[in-house]
Formats: C-alpha cells, sequence, structure tokens
C-alpha cells in the first residue's frame, strides 16, 4: 500500500473518530444531594400511590406551566439530584437557601449561571428551603421574584 494513501486513511479514521466521540459533550456526573428536612411527611415526590406518581409534596408550589416550559437558574449556583423527581439547586450566593425543583424534565446538572437553563416541566413543584441552626432545612415560603426568575428567560441569552 502506497504510503500516502495509508496516511489519508489513518486521517480519515481518526476524524471519523473525533467527530463521533471527540465533539460530543461529556455528561456531567452529580452526586444526589441529601436534605435532612425539619418537617417530614409520608408522602414524598416521587412516591407511587395507588399507581399514580406524587410530584409534589406539602411546601410545595404546584405551577401548571403552558407546554413543556424551560425552567431557569435563579442564581449561579450548582443542580444536583435529590430523589428520582426532584433536584436540589444551591447556591454560595444564598447559602443558607435550597431551592427543590420537582418534575423538571431534561435536567441540566453541575455548575449553572444564573438565567441558564435547568430543565423543563409541564407541572413544576418548587418549594424554597432554609438552613436551621440545628443544620436542618425547613420549607420557607418563596418570594415571588425568586418564582419569576426561575419562570422567565433571562434578559442577556447565552453562548452555549
Amino acid at each position: 500500500m502506497d504510503l500516502n494513501v495509508f496516511s489519508t486513511a489513518v486521517t480519515a479514521v481518526l476524524v471519523g473518530l473525533l467527530a463521533m466521540f471527540g465533539c460530543a459533550p461529556e455528561p456531567v456526573l452529580e452526586k444526589p444531594r441529601t436534605v435532612q428536612l425539619q418537617q417530614n411527611w409520608e408522602a414524598q415526590p416521587g412516591d407511587d400511590l395507588a399507581g399514580h406518581r406524587i410530584v409534589g409534596g406539602l411546601g410545595d408550589i404546584a405551577i401548571a406551566l403552558k407546554g413543556n416550559k424551560t425552567v431557569y437558574a435563579p442564581t449561579d449556583g450548582r443542580l444536583q439530584p435529590n430523589s428520582p423527581e426532584c433536584a436540589i439547586f444551591s447556591s454560595e450566593e444564598l447559602p443558607i437557601y435550597l431551592f427543590r425543583f420537582c418534575g423538571l424534565k431534561n435536567p441540566q446538572w453541575g455548575k449553572r449561571r444564573a438565567g441558564e437553563k435547568l430543565g423543563q416541566s409541564d407541572i413544576l413543584s418548587f418549594a424554597v428551603l432554609n438552613r436551621r441552626p440545628d443544620g436542618k432545612w425547613a420549607f420557607v415560603e418563596p418570594s415571588m421574584s425568586i418564582i419569576e426568575t426561575i419562570l422567565n428567560p433571562p434578559k442577556v441569552a447565552f453562548a452555549n
């Protein structure tokens, strides 16, 4: 085989491999985050009850979104799995608060900037948790401005 033909074949194979594997984004592997709640209820999001999936719980605000609507990061922070149905968003900007999102589809795990996509949802159950002095977390009422921030696209577009 001619060296030039061999070199061309090797180059073609390498380009093909790069196209298949080199350009694909690496999946973000996030460890699930457990949260010790001050209040506990028997029924939890993700549980099965009489053949139906529970999507929210006491302390959550259920928001019926129009279609498969995008949900946005309220601040810079990190999105981590919490349960099969829910995710926890934490931020160094607000260290005594956690945001729980239940019902997210295609969650974008890992570090997120304020206004970046967290996922989509048809029915979003949203809760705000506040860290108590004993280290447990308690549900608190979310502000309307936080809810608006997670539901409205940012005024500045992000380049992906």
